[in-house]
C-alpha cells in the first residue's frame, strides 16, 4: 500500500461521521456491592495482588493486556500462571494479547521475534496448558491495537490499564504509575470473561503464539476484516439491575471505532452531565477533539476542572540529554508542547483556580493514568488514553461506576489525594520548559514537522 493510501485509510477511521448522540437513559449495569470495590496501592500492590490470585485460582484465568513482555516481570506472571495449572490442572488459562505488539521487538531496540519467543519457548519446556492467544484488532500496529484490559480469575476482576512487564510491575526499583482495582462480582467477572470467549477464543484471526509457524498478517486479513466488523457492533452481557441499600452501578464499556463506541460515547456524556467538577487522568496529552470541546464547554459553564498529566521526563518515551537521541525521543516534546499551547489557551481559568493542570514526576518513574472522576458520584476505570488513537483506532474498555448514594467517595478522595503526592500544579503555561531550551535534535525535527504540518498528523497517530 503507498503512504498517500494509507495517509487517506487512516484519516478516514480517525474522523467520525457524526457527532455523537444526545442525553441517553442510564446504561444497563450490575449492581455491586460497594465493599466488593478496592483500589489497590500502586504496582507492587497490584503485582503482588495478581502473583497470589493466580496462586489461589481454581476454576479459570483469564489474563488481557497489550503485552506479556519477555523480561524479568513477564516471566514471573508466566511462572506463575504454570505453577497454577500444575497445582490445579482443570484450571482453565487463557492470556489475550495483541497480534502485532507480540511479534516485534521494543521500539529503539534490534530487531527480533519479540514475545512470541518466549511463548514458543515456554510451550516447548512446559507443554501448552496456558494458552498465549494474539489478537489482530487492525491489519497494521499503525492502525490500532488490541488495548482492552481486565484480568479475571475465577470470580473476581483486577482491572488496570498496566501491561505486564518489569516497569509496570515495578521491578529492579523502577515502576510505570497507573490505578489498580480489586472488584469481586462473579457476574462481572463471567461477563468479561465470556466477552473474550465469545468473540476471540475461536476466531480464526486469533492465533495461538505458542506454536509455530505462526501465519503472516497478509494471510490473516480476510479474517480480521472479519473480527473488526464484529468487534465494531459487540458489547459485554449486562443486566438491568436495581440497585439496593449498599450497591453500585458497574458497567463496563466497549470501545472499537470511530461510529457506535459506547465507551467513547459515555466519556462525552460524562462531561456533557458534569455538575460541579471533572477529573481527568491522561498519560500522553493530546486529547481527542471532541474531548477539549466538552471541557472548554465545562469551563464556560463554571466547572471546576482538574487535569493530572506526567511531566515529559516520565513519559514512556523520555530520553534523558545524557543518552543517545532517537527519534521516538520526540514523543515527550510533542506531548509537553501540546499541553503548553492548552495551559496558554485556559490560562484565565488556570490562574483563577478553575483548571488546575497537575504534573506527575517521581524520580526516574513514567507515568500511565487514565480516566475520569465526574462530580463526587461517577468514576470510569478504563485503559483508554483519551487520545486520538484510542478514541478511532484501538479495541478499548472501561469500567463505569456510579454511585448516587456517595458510597465510594471516601475511597475515590483517598485514591486521588494520593495521586496528588508526586505532583505539581501548573501555576502558568510559561512554567514549562521554553521549546527554545529544548535540546538541538529535538527543536530541528520540531521545526521540520511544522513546517510540513506532520506534527499534526503525528498527534492523530498518537
Amino acid at each position: 500500500m503507498s503512504p498517500l493510501a494509507a495517509s487517506r485509510r487512516l484519516a478516514r477511521r480517525l474522523l467520525p461521521r457524526r457527532p455523537p448522540s444526545g442525553a441517553r437513559a442510564p446504561a444497563p449495569a450490575f449492581a455491586v456491592p460497594a465493599a466488593a470495590i478496592r483500589p489497590l496501592d500502586g504496582p507492587a500492590q497490584f503485582r503482588r495482588t495478581l502473583l497470589e490470585r493466580i496462586a489461589q485460582a481454581r476454576r479459570r484465568i483469564v489474563l488481557v493486556a497489550l503485552y506479556l513482555q519477555d523480561d524479568d516481570g513477564g516471566r514471573e506472571v508466566l511462572d506463575a500462571l504454570y505453577a497454577a495449572k500444575a497445582a490445579q490442572p482443570a484450571l482453565q488459562v487463557a492470556v489475550y494479547v495483541d497480534w502485532h505488539r507480540a511479534r516485534r521487538g521494543l521500539i529503539g531496540k534490534a530487531r527480533s521475534e519479540g514475545n512470541a519467543a518466549m511463548y514458543r519457548d515456554y510451550a516447548a519446556r512446559l507443554g501448552e496448558g496456558i494458552a498465549v492467544y494474539g489478537v489482530p484488532v487492525q491489519n497494521r500496529e499503525l492502525f490500532g491495537v488490541l488495548h482492552l484490559k481486565g484480568f479475571v480469575i475465577d470470580d473476581a476482576v483486577l482491572y488496570s490499564g498496566a501491561s505486564l512487564n518489569d516497569v509496570y510491575l515495578a521491578r529492579h526499583g523502577r515502576y510505570r504509575l497507573d490505578r489498580y482495582h480489586l472488584v469481586e462480582h462473579a457476574p462481572l467477572a463471567e461477563s468479561m470473561a465470556g466477552f473474550v470467549r465469545e468473540h476471540f477464543r475461536n476466531d480464526a484471526a486469533v492465533q495461538r503464539l505458542g506454536r509455530a509457524p505462526l501465519p503472516s498478517t497478509r494471510e490473516l486479513q480476510p479474517a480480521i476484516r472479519q473480527l473488526r466488523r464484529r468487534l465494531q457492533g459487540a458489547r459485554y452481557r449486562v443486566p438491568a439491575a436495581e440497585l439496593a441499600a449498599g450497591e453500585v452501578a458497574v458497567t463496563p464499556l466497549l470501545g472499537f471505532g470511530r461510529n457506535g463506541n459506547a465507551l467513547n460515547d459515555a466519556v462525552l456524556a460524562l462531561l456533557r452531565d458534569a455538575r460541579e467538577r471533572v477529573v481527568l487522568f491522561t498519560p500522553y496529552f493530546n486529547l481527542p477533539r471532541p474531548v477539549r470541546a466538552a471541557l472548554g464547554r465545562l469551563l464556560r459553564r463554571g466547572c471546576t476542572i482538574d487535569i493530572m498529566v506526567g511531566d515529559k521526563t516520565a513519559n514512556d518515551f523520555y530520553i534523558p540529554p545524557e543518552q543517545p537521541f532517537r527519534r521516538i525521543g520526540l514523543l515527550p516534546y510533542l506531548y509537553e508542547a501540546n499541553l503548553r499551547r492548552f495551559a496558554r489557551a485556559h490560562q484565565a481559568h488556570v490562574a483563577r483556580g478553575q483548571l488546575n493542570l497537575w504534573l506527575w514526576r517521581h524520580g526516574e518513574n513514567s507515568y500511565h493514568l487514565k480516566g475520569l472522576f465526574v462530580d463526587h458520584d461517577v468514576a470510569l476505570l478504563t485503559g483508554h488514553n483519551l487520545n486520538p488513537r484510542a478514541w478511532a483506532l484501538d479495541l478499548e474498555n472501561g469500567l463505569l461506576l456510579r454511585d448516587p448514594a456517595g458510597l465510594l467517595a471516601a475511597q475515590h478522595a483517598a485514591e486521588w489525594q494520593a495521586l496528588r503526592r508526586h505532583a505539581v500544579r501548573l501555576d502558568d503555561y510559561r512554567a514549562l520548559e521554553s521549546p527554545r531550551r529544548y535540546p538541538a535534535e529535538v527543536r530541528r525535527l520540531l521545526r521540520r514537522l511544522s513546517r510540513v504540518r506532520l506534527d499534526r498528523l503525528i498527534n492523530r497517530l498518537l
